[in-house]
């Protein structure tokens, strides 16, 4: 995020060095600011939960909107669907290296969000 803006001489302002792609904060965002995926991610800090459980902690969420941020999150290795039975079908499913690696984030937006009031 080299970007600045400068006046000239005239009082014109000009942007130096514009972001001509996403920057570094937008593709982060793209990833685990989608609605519920930072909740599913922080509640798959303490190790495999199982798709009911999850649903179940998001009270708010559809089970087809569950499914859909946890295949992305699956797509973009930060989660790992496992199979644990196959009739009835189980799946739990559990951070990778990188998934972990948001949860610090996810904290500090939690603190940030409670310290103010944000709704």
């Amino acid at each position: 995020m080299k970007s600045r803006i400068e006046t000239d001489g005239y009082g014109r302002k000009k942007v130096i060095d514009a972001c001509m792609e996403p920057c570094a904060i937008e593709r982060g965002m793209r990833i685990i600011g989608g609605k519920w995926t930072g909740s599913l991610i922080y509640h798959l800090k303490d190790g495999p939960v199982r798709f009911n459980d999850l649903n179940r902690l998001l009270g708010g969420a559809t089970k087809k909107m569950i499914d859909q941020r946890l295949k992305a999150l699956e797509a973009r290795g930060m989660v790992l669907r496992t199979v644990i039975n196959d009739r009835p079908i189980a799946v739990t499913y559990e951070l990778t290296e990188l998934g972990r690696s948001a949860l610090d984030i996810l904290e500090d937006l939690r603190l940030w969000s409670e310290k103010y009031d944000i709704r």
